[in-house]
């Protein structure tokens, strides 16, 4: 499962979406410049080289084996995870599962509600719709345009390279597999009800009509100390087309689980 391990410090695993690999993640690498964490990215069983081997047929099964790998990996040693969409929903589940080693979580347009006809949703929206830039899609347009809020140049030069290897990549009928069982048994907090009190960032896509965000702040109260962020001018893929703030959120966060380790105790 593991794809890429890169840097030196404190262990911060990242988990991609459903129907991409892990370079959708890769922007972290920018993110956690000259920060003290070693990014371990996750490819998941749709994959290009996880697909041929794997059974997995269910979203808790995604799940259980994400866990494992962890466990196998890290050895106990404590850590920071990140998801985005699905990935996004692992993320709070391995928080939950691993409270006691997990300093912080964060979630990039993460999936809350997992039927989508229960999702509550803003309508489709595209805020700008660049002629060159489509132009310039050719071939891939179509799924550039599926979920682009801004559809202009930086967007899809961001889409092209971290999105689209993953998509071509994905396995059609692992995916088909998983889909028809996406759903956890439940929502992580309601089976850890307990607050969970590290640090932890929420950021949305205020346009994003894949999962939206008002399911997202409805679990505000669970993570007294989280960041909930509504960003406008952003999809589904709100890290890539809003990438400067998305990068000020999670340093922000880094920074906030940085400072509790440096602090000396309460006295």
């Amino acid at each position: 499962m593991i794809a890429l391990e890169t840097g030196t410090g404190r262990p911060l695993i990242a988990l991609h979406g459903f129907g991409v690999d892990h370079r959708i993640m890769l922007p972290l690498e920018q993110m956690t410049s000259g920060m003290p964490w070693r990014r371990i990215y996750i490819d998941l069983p749709w994959t290009h080289l996880a697909a041929a081997t794997t059974t997995v047929s269910s979203a808790r099964e995604v799940a259980a084996g994400v866990l494992a790998e962890i466990d196998a990996h890290l050895q106990g040693e404590s850590f920071a995870v990140i998801g985005n969409s699905f990935g996004g929903m692992l993320a709070r589940f391995v928080a939950h599962e691993r409270r006691e080693r997990v300093v912080g979580v964060a979630t990039l347009a993460g999936v809350v509600e997992a039927d989508h006809v229960s999702r509550t949703v803003p309508p489709r929206t595209v805020l700008v719709s660049d002629p060159a830039a489509l132009e310039r899609a050719g071939a891939d347009r179509d799924a550039f345009t599926e979920q682009s809020v801004l559809q202009n140049v930086a967007s899809l030069d961001s889409f092209r390279r971290f999105v689209l290897p993953g998509l071509r990549g994905a396995d059609d009928a692992v995916m088909e597999r998983i889909a028809k069982d996406y759903a956890l048994d439940d929502l992580p907090e309601r089976t850890h009800p307990e607050p969970f009190a590290a640090p932890a960032l929420h950021l949305f896509g205020r346009q994003d009509h894949v999962v939206g965000y008002e399911d997202g702040l409805s679990l505000r109260a669970h993570y007294p100390r989280g960041s909930f962020v509504v960003v406008d001018g952003a999809g589904h893929n709100v890290h890539l087309e809003r990438p400067e703030l998305t990068r000020a959120a999670v340093r922000d966060w880094l920074d906030r689980m940085d400072a509790e380790t440096a602090a000396p105790p309460a006295p």
